[in-house]
């Protein structure tokens, strides 16, 4: 406090400097004021945001300061000049968002938002040059502002990028997340080769698979949230954003690749190692069969199949959490499941599968090629298949059965006859019923498993009541029979469980009526089929029926099957932030604060080479 006007004084100067022509003293200025924003900051960390303002620039001058602070930083960044600058004023810009963990009581952001930045970084994004050099920055960035106080007040950056149209900009946002997430994917890739055809791959072959679980820790590449904010912020919030995911990126498919300029700066990541450029080098290109043809939303599919992998580490946990969210706000969108289900778009995505132990790794050379909804499809039935442990990730399980229904029900309402493998889906979601059954006093201490219970089965009730209008072939629909009735012990051990709990008074009563009433078609199926099944067996003395003989019993015995038709099932709630996801929001944002903040490095910009840089003072 005694230093104050030293202080006030000395951070007006630094403002001054900026409209300064000679650019060495810009970038002292800039240096400067990363320095006393952050060095006030971390002496006053229990103070009033007010009183830091107060610290920085004294009340009566804290206005029109900010006002030429940030109309300087526009300029500098919208000119023509140094990209050395262009960097430090983004550093300096990302120093000011991230100095308190909880950005929004980081009141200087109100000036933040009286005086937009919001046209200089969509410039940075649709000028492919200043793209390669700042797209990271710039990004994160954006992400950060728009979740300033998000909830309380209208915040600028938020309706602005509602409405940002322009195909451009949009797809420069686009390709910097894009970059990033691949580079992602192929650090992970390649710390997962290392690692196979390391000594420790050996061993394991040699003695079996008895350290699996182990050998998987190893492999751990830092996940990149704030990124994936990104993502999820311009695809829950701009409808526009959404035909950015399916552009084939030719820039990252090219062969010949032009030769981009040496960055004159080291630039260094927030969070992770940002992407060199969005061309990949032709030396990549094999890492990735399908790079050819990719677009963010394959690349967004890979990067959450490593992800979801392992829950058990918090970042994955939010990671995977915002990959599920992002998801079913493109399940919901009418645009996105059109172009999703488009038989004449066909991609073959090689997702992550976690190494299992009685599974063999699947071969990834022939995967067919087919629309990418089957590969959303895939990436639940992975994730359904993966996680039943005694950590059970209930609210990440609920997301992906939710991701599913919605698929169905524009599958439903458009008449789509998917190609898909549907058998897969249904013993995944029969056997999470047999998981949840035989772990019931464990799971019922922590959760209500039958908001689970009756969601999966009310994707049966889904493909019962529907079906025919959107399986591919009448086959299947009989394929649906032959599965529920085959493992009908399941939904007969699973009657009698929630029968059990809604007789009794307790806790359970009614979310386990609710199951009650859903099984009445399985049940009807089971009782109407079974003893069909046993006559045909007796009659024709045969001991165990082949999957052909059941049926052609089911295809002879549909006529005389009452079911009862439920209503809602091809109804939804609609994801909403505000109300559900707030908490997480708040956490992950602040986690991503703190990250940013640790990673940003101002010492990358060295005095050397910016003197080199600007070596005259004329």
């Amino acid at each position: 406090m005694k230093i104050k006007d030293n202080i006030n004084c000395l951070f007006q100067h630094c403002i001054q400097a900026l409209g300064e022509e000679h650019p060495i003293r810009v970038v002292n200025a800039l240096q400067t004021l990363c320095a006393l924003i952050r060095g006030v900051h971390q002496k006053n960390k229990s103070t009033s945001g007010f009183d830091i303002i107060n610290m920085l620039m004294g009340f009566d001058k804290a206005e029109l300061c900010m006002k030429n602070l940030m109309e300087s930083l526009d300029s500098l960044l919208c000119a023509e000049g140094s990209e050395s600058l262009k960097s430090l004023c983004l550093k300096l810009l990302l120093c000011l968002v991230t100095v308190t963990d909880n950005i929004s009581q980081n009141t200087i952001l109100e000036y933040v938002m009286i005086n937009s930045i919001f046209e200089a970084i969509l410039q940075i994004l649709s000028n492919p040059p200043s793209r390669r050099e700042h797209g990271y920055d710039a990004v994160v960035l954006l992400a950060l502002l728009v979740n300033y106080r998000k909830y309380e007040s209208v915040n600028p950056y938020i309706v602005k990028l509602s409405i940002v149209d322009d195909e451009t900009t949009l797809n420069g946002m686009g390709l910097v997340i894009a970059q990033a997430l691949s580079e992602y994917n192929r650090q992970y890739k390649d710390k997962e080769e290392e690692h196979q055809s390391g000594f420790f791959s050996a061993l394991t072959n040699m003695v079996g698979s008895m350290f699996i679980a182990d050998a998987d820790e190893k492999i751990s590449v830092q996940t990149n949230e704030a990124i994936l904010l990104a993502l999820y912020e311009a695809v829950h919030l701009n409808r526009n954003f959404i035909t950015v995911l399916a552009q084939s990126h030719p820039e990252m498919g090219l062969v010949t690749v032009p030769i981009s300029p040496i960055p004159t700066t080291p630039v260094t990541p927030l969070g992770t190692t940002p992407p060199s450029s969005d061309v990949i080098s032709s030396a990549e290109l094999p890492l990735d069969d399908d790079v050819q043809t990719s677009n963010l939303l394959i690349t967004f599919l890979k990067y959450s199949s490593i992800v979801m992998q392992d829950t058990k580490d918090e970042h994955r946990l939010h990671s995977g959490k915002l990959c599920l969210i992002i998801l079913t706000c493109i399940a919901e969108d009418q645009y996105a499941n059109a172009f999703l289900h488009d038989d004449n778009v066909n991609f073959r995505v090689n997702l992550h599968r976690m190494p299992m132990r009685h599974r063999k790794k699947a071969a990834d050379k022939n995967l067919p090629c087919r629309p990418l909804v089957c590969a959303v499809l895939d990436l639940m039935v992975e994730f359904i298949v993966t996680h039943m442990m005694k950590e059970f990730p209930m609210d990440l399980y609920v997301r992906c059965i939710q991701i599913v229904h919605k698929l169905l029900c524009y599958q439903k309402k458009c008449r789509v006859r998917l190609h898909y493998t549907w058998r897969e889906l249904w013993s995944a979601l029969i056997n999470l019923l047999k998981f949840l059954m035989s772990n019931e006093t464990v799971l019922l201490a922590k959760h209500n498993i039958f908001t689970l219970a009756l969601m999966v089965v009310n994707l049966f009730n889904m493909f019962i009541t529907y079906g025919d209008t959107f399986l591919p072939t009448p086959s299947s629909y009989d394929e649906l029979y032959y599965e529920i009735i085959r493992m009908h012990q399941n939904f007969d051990n699973l009657y009698s469980m929630v029968l059990r709990l809604s007789t009794n008074a307790g806790q359970w009563k009614e979310p386990a009526s609710k199951v009650t009433h859903a099984l009445v078609n399985i049940r009807a199926i089971i009782n109407h089929f079974n003893p069909k099944i046993e006559s045909y067996a007796a009659v024709n003395h045969i001991s165990q029926l082949s999957e052909e003989q059941v049926l052609e019993v089911v295809r002879s015995n549909y006529d005389t099957l009452t079911l009862k038709l439920q209503d809602g099932l091809d109804q939804y709630e609609r994801y909403s932030e505000q109300h559900k996801e707030a908490a997480f929001f708040k956490d992950l944002v602040r986690s991503i604060s703190i990250n940013v903040r640790r990673n940003l490095a101002f010492n990358t910009l060295s005095q050397e080479i910016l003197l080199k840089e600007f070596s005259t003072i004329s």
